[in-house]
């Protein structure tokens, strides 16, 4: 049986956070945990593994999250492509704001001008974060699945907009972003092995990847209307089409006048691996207050088929022959390469 979450109207700011952390804090003590990769432990709620900070948060934003009917959602696994995504749309969105020359994506990283609401949420133990710096229309990003966001995204009009990676990749990647966590803490880990180990069993944060991305998809499909479903292969291969529907789906497509001055090819060179990695705000060093990793964790390759340099081939098999299971009958296909 699942657990139910209070997802009730939001209630007073004064104390409301003290009592939520206690809450959370019994939770976790009838939840299945698993140890993760740095030595602490995920928990399983409602099918779901959560790190402890990012559990909490998720029911935070449930329980006081008012969504927008113009609010944008961009929401991912972890490590799909969501730094470049929340780049894109933020320069997509605000293009007329400033010239591009002076965007904020020049002097601040994409994860602080669309912020995670979970880890808003989980930052602010004593006051509901009220967004009122945000622009609008409003930008979040999320990890949370399709089946446990806020009712009041789910029922609103705002718009998600969802990326998914092939998983050889992603799990590769998710690797080196851990290890590096683990290493700026000065943590133990576990071994590719050991950690392929969890991965396969579905044992990682906001996982198992497949029922991740099922409910996006499956959500996609039937309401296409409010959900647009991107692969990062397809991104990668063209990103002057996909940036263009991406705009469409948004309700800002570009003009006639912007395609001819190419607009549309200065945010793909704004929001550009190559570009955005070079930037001083995304050297080592620099990190958002509040957060662990540094800006420079968000940028190591972005390189499709970066797997086969890691994985030995019985790996790769076994992972690829369990996601032809998971995505059996789905209609969804990745490209490795």
């Amino acid at each position: 049986m699942e657990k139910a979450i209070d997802s009730s109207k939001p209630k007073a700011s004064h104390g409301v956070e003290d009592d939520l952390s206690n809450e959370a804090e019994e939770l976790l003590l009838t939840l299945p945990r698993e140890k993760n990769f740095d030595g602490t432990y995920l928990y399983q709620f409602n099918g779901v593994w959560y790190r402890h900070k990012f559990l909490y948060g998720m029911i935070s934003t449930r329980r006081h999250f008012q969504a927008r009917d113009s609010d944008i959602i961009v929401s991912t696994f972890p490590k799909s492509g969501t730094t470049w995504l929340k780049a894109l749309t933020y320069a997509i969105v605000h293009r007329s704001r400033c010239a591009f020359e002076h965007s904020p994506l020049l002097t601040t990283n994409p994860h602080e001008l669309v912020p995670f609401f979970e880890i808003s949420y989980s930052l602010n133990k004593k006051d509901i974060p009220s967004f009122e710096h945000l622009y609008t229309p409003r930008i979040f990003g999320t990890h949370i699945p399709y089946s446990t966001l806020p009712d009041s995204i789910v029922n609103s009009n705002c718009r998600i907009v969802y990326i998914c990676r092939n998983p050889l990749d992603q799990f590769i990647s998710c690797w080196h972003f851990l290890l590096k966590l683990a290493h700026d803490k000065e943590s133990e880990t576990l071994s590719l092995e050991e950690y392929f180990e969890k991965v396969c069993n579905g044992v990682q944060h906001a996982g198992p990847f497949w029922e991740h991305v099922l409910g996006y998809w499956k959500a996609s499909l039937d309401n296409s209307h409010k959900i647009l479903f991107l692969k990062y292969e397809d991104l990668k291969e063209d990103t002057h089409s996909y940036v263009k529907k991406l705009a469409e789906f948004l309700g800002c497509p570009f003009s006639n006048v912007e395609e001819k001055e190419r607009v549309i090819e200065e945010i793909v060179k704004l929001c550009s691996f190559e570009n955005m990695k070079d930037l001083e705000v995304n050297k080592p060093g620099r990190n958002i207050p509040g957060h662990i990793p540094k800006n420079s964790d968000y940028f190591r390759k972005g390189e499709v088929g970066d797997w086969t340099n890691y994985l030995t081939p019985s790996m790769s098999k076994r992972l690829k022959n369990l996601m032809e299971e998971k995505f059996s009958g789905s209609g969804l296909a990745f490209k490795l390469s």
